[in-house]
């Protein structure tokens, strides 16, 4: 373990070395690697020439793409590395030994083997974006090399930065944690960051994450689809089939969310900060609260216990929305395959098509299950539905059959509201003792003027008669 500990410092030792007049005209040629390699390693092997040709007939773009850790990787695959620490097999060295045992001190006359390398000197280039990829070169991101950039972009002092987002799982507990009953039963766990990270969360947001565009089928926290246009999507299908992906925030870990910023042309260092500063691991006294609740499985513990994306955190649903992104796109072509349409609001996944969408019901459910665990996710076993047209289709609480509606029962329950609202006053009607009841009913009439304004008028004329002095 020592061994292979020391080989791969040694491969990312040479890796910096390579790395570090990459960019530069010529740089990548034969002789400017082994000149580098050379001065980093203080001597010029013979192996030396064997491990680097390879890497001088890589283009351009192969060297962009390359960071210390995947060029270090690529050095320890390399047989031409092997030889360096002479590597021949235990059999091999044995009968080695046993010949050099059985000649006299004349007859060894050949040369000392080569002593395995040391970096003699560090070679370091400045952190620098990386370019990103084809589709994404027009996004207009923030300029980020250094974690002293990450700070000064986030009007952070370089110290504040650090408590806020440690290298290691810090004592200071950045969230505010809420447990919700749902109405399936059981709790639902809310994790909101306190003042000075939701207002760093926030600048992420809308200075970064807001220009990266998400792939097509996604409806969710988008700017211009909504729960309406999610619904759209499946108006007038004779078949509607649900999925629900369970716990989709906190399947996302770290590693996926650094991916999202290392595509996103992130040096290693600010990469992880900004992963940092939003992801999160749930403190184990809340843990086990879900636990003994009953509505959290050991993999569900497992999963907030480490890093993940927190529900109530402001950056969360657009970086979800990213690294779902390869889910989204392969259960897009599965749906071209059915013949059917496919759309994604966070966690609910909905095709819809014709009729024999219904009969190959089975084989898609059980296709998407398989690809939705290949993604990293779990669909929810209780609530996958397929509705055929003389049932009332539903998406995200909007009905289908004919054209994108909140449920009339919705709406009788609203209007009841309001109308005991005029009657016994407000406080009547605030069973659950919201700070501010009357948002909250101006929110769920806006949520059903976006369907109908006849609705709209006939519930605003209501809650106009409210006296709300009482």
């Amino acid at each position: 373990m020592r061994e292979a500990s020391f080989r791969h410092l040694i491969a990312r030792g040479l890796a910096r070395a390579l790395l570090a007049d990459a960019d530069k005209a010529g740089g990548t040629t034969l002789g400017a690697l082994q000149a580098r390699a050379a001065a980093a390693l203080g001597q010029r092997p013979a192996w030396l020439r064997e491990l680097l040709e390879p890497l001088a007939v890589l283009s351009a773009i192969t060297w962009q793409k390359f960071d210390v850790i995947s060029l270090a990787r690529r050095l320890e695959d390399s047989p031409a590395f092997g030889l360096a620490f002479g590597a021949e097999d235990e059999e091999e060295a044995g009968d080695s030994d046993e010949l050099q045992g059985s000649l006299s001190d004349d007859d060894r006359d050949d040369p000392e083997p080569e002593r395995p390398p040391r970096i003699r000197r560090l070679i370091l280039r400045p952190a620098v974006m990386r370019p990103r990829p084809m589709g994404l070169e027009a996004c207009t991101l923030p300029d980020i090399a250094t974690n002293a950039d990450l700070a000064c972009w986030l009007q952070l002092p370089p110290e504040k930065l650090g408590w806020l987002a440690p290298a290691t799982p810090a004592v200071v507990e950045h969230y505010r944690y809420s447990l919700q009953p749902k109405q399936t039963g059981g709790l639902r766990l809310l994790e909101t960051p306190k003042v000075e990270l939701k207002r760093v969360q926030r600048h992420i947001l809308h200075t970064l994450l807001s220009q990266v565009p998400v792939h097509e089928a996604a409806h969710g926290f988008t700017v211009g689809r909504s729960v309406k246009t999610h619904a759209a999507a499946h108006v007038g299908q004779a078949v509607v089939i649900r999925f629900d992906v369970q716990d989709f925030f906190g399947s996302v870990g770290a590693a996926q969310v650094n991916a999202i910023w290392r595509t996103l042309g992130y040096p290693e260092g600010v990469a992880r900060s900004l992963t940092a500063l939003c992801t999160h691991r749930t403190a184990g006294m809340v843990v086990e609260r879900l636990r003994d609740d009953g509505g959290l499985d050991w993999i569900g513990a497992k999963r907030l216990g480490s890093a993940h994306l927190p529900q109530g955190a402001p950056t969360s649903p657009a970086l979800a929305n990213l690294c779902a992104f390869n889910l989204d796109l392969r259960l897009e072509g599965l749906a071209w395959v059915f013949g059917a349409s496919y759309t994604r609001y966070a966690d609910d996944l909905v095709f819809s098509g014709p009729e024999s969408l219904r009969q190959q019901f089975r084989a898609l459910h059980a296709w998407v299950a398989e690809i939705v665990r290949d993604e990293g996710f779990t669909l929810h076993p209780d609530k996958t539905r397929c509705l055929p047209r003389h049932q009332r289709q539903r998406v995200t609480g909007v009905v289908v059959n004919m054209r994108p509606n909140v449920p009339r029962d919705d709406f009788d329950r609203l209007k009841a509201c309001l109308h005991q609202s005029v009657l016994h006053g407000p406080v009547s009607q605030n069973k659950d003792r919201l700070a501010d009841f009357r948002s909250h009913l101006l929110g769920r009439i806006g949520w059903i003027a976006q369907f109908s304004k006849t609705r709209q008028a006939r519930l605003m004329r209501l809650f106009e008669q409210i006296n709300w002095s009482t």
